[in-house]
């Protein structure tokens, strides 16, 4: 979402960086720069105005006068400046002094409301929670579907009834959730395609069923200002304790992620980041920061590989790498647990400068389906022995996998390229997992 903001940023650093002075006039013209991205990335215009004010002020101080580098020091300030919009500190969810933890998820259609209450259930499951979904949606009867579909997935249940009123839903599902002993319970609420009296009046008697402990109003974050928008008309409305940002996975501009929180006042406390229910994760302002300034996420890449690689399979793949036995099955393993990670651009993004340095070459998900594909379309024999694969074998492959036997033969000398590397560097440290994806190696989980 954040690529071309993050294109604007690096140029206007490139050019700061270059000046071993910062005069005044040195200064305004980079602001002048930053609040021209900001605006073209839609963000709110006050909160582009007090961002660059901010700026400014700290930039024209002393930190830039004593400062031997002060085109570092003005990017550090941008930083900071940026993680102050978005929220200083990681809003967690709040408490209940006796369970369960009561969530009510609102929005408007076509948030991603639904979706985000399935999410958040399978996220709060992992960590040891047992939560329960409620399906108080019954103006749109798909919703019901839909949630009880994303429950089976999760493993969650859900808590519905057609033929009834939201609020006596609500406070029988309440007592269904003591009596079985969930201890979180998540409500997806009605939407409307805009705030209108009949939804709040809805939104307003589910609440008194529920004496929520939680309100989180789910936005999309692809429709820039409208999001806003959406989230100050609710908050005229009902008291939202935190803003979901769903869909930053999307090619928007981005403005309402960096807008949201200032405009509310209520803190963004999770984004979903994709399709899939995993891709979902607590909200990190600093983590966001670097993102959208180009300069990577490492943390939240480290705890994708920790999630994605068990310990026990990590180490054994370590050990085969330092020892030279990586076979094409072994390859094909690191590919299914590299998917288990996310889109491949979404973790080049989180590379710092990776975003730059990989600007011209084109790897996409669409590539490692490709390889899987073919190392498929070989016997066990042939990948444990890749040199018994002669022109008929690459042929047939070929066919099997839908590609090409030239395709085919690049992924073989790939791979053996990969072997010899290996070889070379066996007993060393530093080996990468993933042949051409150095730095993502299974054999450091748990290291920081």
């Amino acid at each position: 979402m954040f690529e071309s903001l993050s294109d604007r940023f690096n140029g206007i650093f490139t050019k700061l960086r270059g000046k071993g002075r910062l005069n005044e006039a040195d200064v305004d013209a980079a602001l002048r720069e930053v609040r021209l991205a900001l605006l073209e990335a839609d963000v709110n215009v006050s909160v582009a105005k007090s961002l660059q004010a901010r700026i400014r002020e700290r930039a024209l101080g002393v930190e830039i006068s004593k400062s031997l580098t002060p085109g570092q020091q003005v990017i550090k300030i941008v930083h900071e400046e940026l993680i102050t919009t978005l929220g200083t500190d990681v809003a967690r969810l709040n408490s209940s002094s006796t369970p369960p933890l009561t969530i009510l998820m609102v929005g408007l259609q076509g948030s991603g409301k639904t979706t985000s209450a399935g999410k958040l259930a399978l996220h709060l499951r992992k960590q040891g929670k047992r939560p329960m979904l409620v399906a108080a949606d019954l103006q749109r009867p798909a919703a019901i579907d839909q949630l009880e579909t994303l429950g089976r997935q999760i493993d969650v249940p859900v808590y519905a009834e057609r033929a009834t009123k939201p609020e006596r839903l609500v406070k029988a599902a309440m007592k269904e959730a003591k009596r079985l002993g969930n201890d979180v319970v998540i409500i997806d609420t009605a939407g409307r395609l805009q705030i209108d009296k009949d939804l709040m009046n809805e939104l307003a008697d589910v609440r008194k069923a529920s004496s929520p402990n939680e309100v989180l109003l789910v936005v999309d974050a692809m429709t820039g200002q409208d999001a806003v928008n959406v989230a100050k008309g609710f908050l005229e409305y009902t008291d939202v304790t935190g803003i979901v940002l769903s869909k930053l996975d999307g090619d928007a501009r981005g403005g309402a992620a960096i807008s949201v929180r200032e405009v509310t006042d209520r803190p963004i406390k999770f984004a979903g980041l994709g399709e899939s229910l995993h891709e979902f994760e607590p909200f990190y302002p600093d983590r966001m920061a670097s993102r959208i300034l180009g300069m990577g996420d490492v943390l939240t890449l480290i705890e994708k590989a920790e999630t994605a690689w068990d310990e026990q399979e990590a180490q054994a793949m370590a050990d085969k790498l330092r020892t030279a036995s990586f076979t094409l099955e072994d390859f094909l393993s690191q590919f299914q647990q590299l998917k288990k990670m996310g889109p491949l651009d979404g973790l080049l993004a989180m590379i710092p400068g990776a975003s730059s340095a990989l600007r011209d070459v084109q790897v996409s998900d669409k590539d490692l389906g490709r390889v899987e594909a073919i190392i498929r379309s070989m016997t066990p024999k042939e990948r444990q022995n890749p040199k018994s694969i002669d022109g008929s074998r690459k042929r047939r492959i070929a066919a099997g996998s839908g590609t090409t036997p030239q395709e085919v033969n690049g992924l073989l000398k790939q791979f053996g390229e990969t072997q010899k590397m290996m070889k070379m560097m066996a007993g060393g440290r530093g080996v990468p997992g993933i042949p051409g994806l150095g730095g993502l190696m299974p054999g450091r989980k748990g290291k920081r």
